[in-house]
C-alpha cells in the first residue's frame, strides 16, 4: 500500500509540473505578442505601415533605417522597397508585380535603453473607449479615414484588454526615436505617428499633448506604428487647481 501510495503521489506531481511547464510556456508566448518583457530592456514594434501618395504614377523606392532587427516586412523587404505608386494609395510592387495598400514591417528593438522613462503629456485612455479616442485623435493628426480605421482595427483589440492605458504619441521628428526613412523622391510632406502604451489600472488626470495640424501636399507620405513601452515609465500627473 505504501508503494502504492509513493507511485500515485509521484504521478500526481509529475502532472503538476507539467501542468506548470505548460502555463509557464503560454505565459512567455504572451508576454513576446504584447511587446516584451517588462523586466527586460526588449520590445517588439508593430505593424509600422507606409502609404505612399504621389501627384501622379511615380516609382518610388523606400528605405527603413530601424534600430533593430526587421522581423516582418510585406512585400518582402530585402535590401528596400521598390514600387510602382499611385495617387489613391495603391502600390505595385517591382519585385512581384503585385498589388499592396501599404508597406508592411514589423520589428525587435534591442538597444540597451529607452530614450525616455518619464512622462508629463499625454492621455489616459479606458480600454473599452479607446476605438473612439483614436478615432478623434488620430483625424486631429492628420490622418484620413482609410489610414485611422486600420490603425484602430490592429490597435483596439489591444488596448481593450487594459482597464486603462497611458498613451504617448511619438508624431513627426519624434518618430525618429524607433525608425527613420529614405524615400526617392524626396515627399513633399511626411505624417509620421507612433504610438507608445503602458496598461493602468486606474485613471489619472494626465496633460494632453498638443497636436500641429498636418497640410497634405505634392508627394505626401502616412506612416503610423505603436509598440509597448520599452520599459515601465513614470507618469506625472496633473495637479488640481481650485
Amino acid at each position: 500500500m505504501c508503494d502504492h501510495a509513493r507511485i500515485k503521489n509521484r504521478a500526481m506531481n509529475k502532472g503538476i509540473n507539467l501542468r506548470l511547464i505548460g502555463l509557464c510556456l503560454l505565459a512567455f508566448v504572451w508576454v513576446g505578442r504584447s511587446g516584451g518583457c517588462k523586466s527586460c530592456n526588449t520590445r517588439h514594434v508593430y505593424k509600422p505601415v507606409i502609404y505612399l501618395y504621389p501627384p501622379t504614377q511615380s516609382v518610388v523606392k523606400v528605405k527603413v533605417k530601424y534600430k533593430g532587427d526587421l522581423t516582418v516586412t510585406y512585400p518582402e523587404y530585402k535590401d528596400g522597397w521598390e514600387v510602382e505608386a499611385y495617387p489613391d494609395g495603391r502600390l505595385v510592387d517591382k519585385k512581384d508585380n503585385k498589388e499592396y495598400s501599404y508597406l508592411f514591417w514589423e520589428g525587435k528593438d534591442s538597444s540597451a535603453t529607452p530614450v525616455r522613462n518619464v512622462y508629463n503629456k499625454g492621455f489616459v485612455v479606458k480600454g473599452d473607449s479607446a476605438h473612439f479616442f483614436l478615432q478623434e485623435k488620430l483625424a486631429l493628426m492628420g490622418m484620413e479615414p482609410k489610414e485611422y480605421n486600420e490603425f484602430i482595427v490592429f490597435w483596439y483589440p489591444i488596448l481593450k484588454q487594459n482597464p486603462y492605458n497611458f498613451i504617448y504619441f511619438n508624431v513627426g521628428e519624434e518618430y525618429d526615436e524607433i525608425s527613420t526613412m529614405e524615400i526617392d523622391p524626396q515627399p513633399d510632406a511626411i505624417l509620421r505617428v507612433f504610438m507608445n502604451y503602458q496598461p493602468m489600472n486606474q485613471y489619472i488626470d494626465v496633460q494632453p499633448q498638443k497636436f500641429t495640424p498636418f497640410d497634405r501636399k505634392g508627394f505626401t507620405v502616412v506612416e503610423w506604428g505603436g509598440g509597448l513601452f520599452k520599459q515601465k515609465v513614470k507618469i506625472i500627473e496633473t495637479e488640481l487647481t481650485n
